[in-house]
């Protein structure tokens, strides 16, 4: 069963191209299912943080996130690059 009022937003973020990360999907129920689904199957870790979901769902597909979402999508990619960090250290292959 898919709860209709669940949420997923997924982001990109190059920061070799000096942008900040943009919403590249988001939506709720069936397609918050199916985003969650498509990062698990790519490998890609979820995070479950309803205020900065509640933020990012305002925005348009392509946006940049607002800088009241800075801080919490930081600590985000910090735990993101410290796990890429360990999994290369043990001779894997990092995440997305």
């Amino acid at each position: 069963m898919i709860d209709e009022h669940e949420r997923a937003v997924a982001l990109r973020y190059h920061p070799e191209q000096g942008e900040l990360p943009t919403v590249t999907a988001k939506g709720r129920g069936a397609i918050a299912a199916q985003i969650k689904a498509i990062a698990a199957a790519e490998g890609i870790p979820l995070e479950k943080d309803a205020d900065l979901v509640a933020v990012l769902d305002k925005l348009d597909i392509g946006s940049p996130i607002p800088t009241v979402a800075f801080a919490a999508v930081a600590e985000i990619l910090a735990q993101l690059y410290r796990a890429n960090a360990a999994v290369a250290a043990s001779g894997g292959a990092p995440r997305s």
